[in-house]
């Protein structure tokens, strides 16, 4: 029981890494707010979950700023606190050759990865500062570390992550909070399966191709699972990980070895 009394929020918390991070947080005694757009699947998810009240589920878009001020809001007011804050909520978007790069398809990019992330950090901050604990945890991605072709505007986005994760990790260090990304290669979740023939696409190549590169590309030449990155992230919640701050911490078996 790691985190037996905590509270944590997990935006994109319903399916793929999100949800994996709260059955392994549930697991160890916390009580878990989720956020995502899609209620009627939120419902199934909590009752499959099966954790009462330590769970539950508020709507939301992580586009949208007052959805996500609002959860981080909504956690504190279901549980008094907050003690451990995942920004999971993000995506690929629109992928085009750099030259095609639409400036809309750019800022959808950054605010679903970058905005979000930033909006329930500044709010999350205003309760754990006053407090002086707390635990904030970013997913980024293996492209936060390397590029990919087609993959700008997304990779982008995801390196901007972990420069904000070093730099509110100073800010807030010597207060008691730690501030970390994950930084996770190809996990085979719902949305890579229903995302993925598109992506493959962009890439020029079939979906099995797309899986195979990514896997070959990887030292232990398989993709990741969601419990191998859940892992992680119950470390950097735990007391055990209380000494790790400003980190991008790769989960992608050995694809960016730094």
């Amino acid at each position: 029981m790691k985190l037996n009394g905590k509270v944590a929020a997990i935006t994109g918390g319903t399916a793929g890494i999100g949800r994996g991070i709260a059955e392994a947080y549930l697991k160890e005694g916390a009580s878990v707010a989720l956020m995502a757009r899609n209620e009627e699947k939120a419902k199934k998810v909590l009752s499959e979950l099966g954790a009462g009240e330590r769970c539950v589920f508020f709507a939301g878009d992580a586009m949208v700023q007052g959805d996500v001020e609002g959860f981080v809001d909504k956690t504190v007011a279901q549980f008094g606190t907050i003690d451990i804050l995942v920004n999971n909520a993000g995506g690929a978007g629109d992928l085009q050759p750099l030259v095609d790069l639409s400036d809309e398809a750019f800022d959808e990019a950054m605010k679903w990865n970058v905005y979000g992330t930033f909006w329930a950090t500044r709010r999350a901050l205003k309760t754990m500062t006053a407090k002086q604990s707390g635990r904030i945890i970013n997913i980024s991605s293996v492209e936060g570390k390397h590029g990919k072709a087609v993959f700008t505007a997304y990779t982008t986005a995801k390196h901007a992550i972990i420069g904000m994760t070093k730099s509110a990790a100073r800010e807030v260090g010597p207060i008691g909070v730690t501030v970390n990304a994950i930084c996770p290669g190809l996990v085979i979740t719902d949305i890579i399966k229903n995302n993925g023939p598109q992506t493959a696409e962009a890439m020029g190549i079939t979906f099995e191709e797309m899986i195979d590169t990514f896997a070959q590309d990887a030292a232990i030449k398989r993709p990741n699972t969601v419990e191998e990155v859940a892992a992680m992230a119950l470390l950097l919640a735990s007391e055990e990980g209380g000494g790790i701050t400003g980190a991008a911490l790769s989960v992608d078996g050995g694809t960016a070895q730094y």
